[in-house]
């Protein structure tokens, strides 16, 4: 019991350090681009009491430096973003589908 509980919180906290350091790379490494919410994909979540919670994943569309249209997910999305909202990220070009919204 206890290893299995060992294996679950080391892929969590694994999960929370690539993220970090995703995260880190692009605002250190990243190319900034105008870029639009694309779609918005509600997520429906259901607690063990049976309540419904729902969660977002925003995506966006730009171009790269290509000239290639792309279509990435947002990873810092505030809540309020809307499909046609305009807004800044910053991407990797070696992993474009993956970007992070630049404060105003």
């Amino acid at each position: 019991m206890y290893i299995g509980i060992a294996v679950i919180a080391v892929v969590i906290v694994g999960g929370f350090v690539y993220s970090y350091l995703r995260s880190k790379k692009i605002k250190e490494n990243g190319v900034e681009a105008d870029a639009v919410v694309s779609r918005i994909k509600e997520i429906e979540k259901e607690d063990e009491n049976g309540h419904h919670d729902y969660d977002y994943e925003y995506y966006v569309r730009y171009t790269n430096q290509a000239g290639e249209t792309v279509e990435a997910r947002l990873g810092n999305a505030p809540r309020f973003l809307q499909e046609g909202t305009q807004v800044r990220i910053k991407y990797l070009p070696e992993k474009p589908k993956y970007a992070l919204m630049l404060k105003k």
